[in-house]
């Protein structure tokens, strides 16, 4: 998979992306209240994918062979994890963090487009969209500040997810 990396993620971006945009397309039919709760998940989605990209740039290979060796879950999926840091990192920072982005400004411009054609448009819109950008950029920097502390933490957490 390594080789086809880059084409891999070009068809999973552009699948996803046309998944998502449909589905931003369908909560523009829903009430505003529920599409700002759908803006600030998309967001939370987001954040979490950039800390575990970045966690496993900066995990300690080492400490999961000692753990492996004890047999503790997780242990062998947290190494696999790290030597394909590069992938990992890529598909959670750039196609999903960077999808979540996207769809979070596609929906804040559907709840725009609603208040508009209800009439409602005022400065609460340029603030919600003000504070969605808040949210994504501070949101990602303090979860690149923990992750890079306790990587292999949040390494272990995710490793016995999967």
């Amino acid at each position: 998979m390594k080789k086809h990396w880059i084409l891999w993620a070009f068809v999973l971006t552009f699948v996803l992306a046309i998944i998502f945009s449909l589905i931003a397309n369908y909560l523009g039919t829903f009430n505003n209240v529920v599409l700002i709760i759908c803006i600030f998940v998309v967001i939370l989605i987001g954040i979490i994918f950039d800390i575990i990209g970045t966690a496993v740039l900066s995990g300690d290979e080492k400490v999961f062979h000692s753990k492996a060796s004890q047999k503790i879950k997780g242990a062998k999926m947290a190494i696999r994890l790290i030597r394909n840091a590069s992938s990992v990192s890529s598909f959670c920072n750039d196609v999903v963090g960077d999808i979540c982005g996207i769809l979070s400004g596609s929906l804040i411009g559907v709840l725009v487009i609603n208040m508009v054609s209800s009439g409602n448009l005022s400065l609460w819109n340029v603030l919600l969209a003000s504070i969605c950008s808040s949210l994504t950029v501070g949101g990602k920097a303090i979860g690149k500040k923990i992750a890079i502390k306790k990587s292999n933490e949040i390494i272990s957490i995710v490793s016995k997810i999967i």
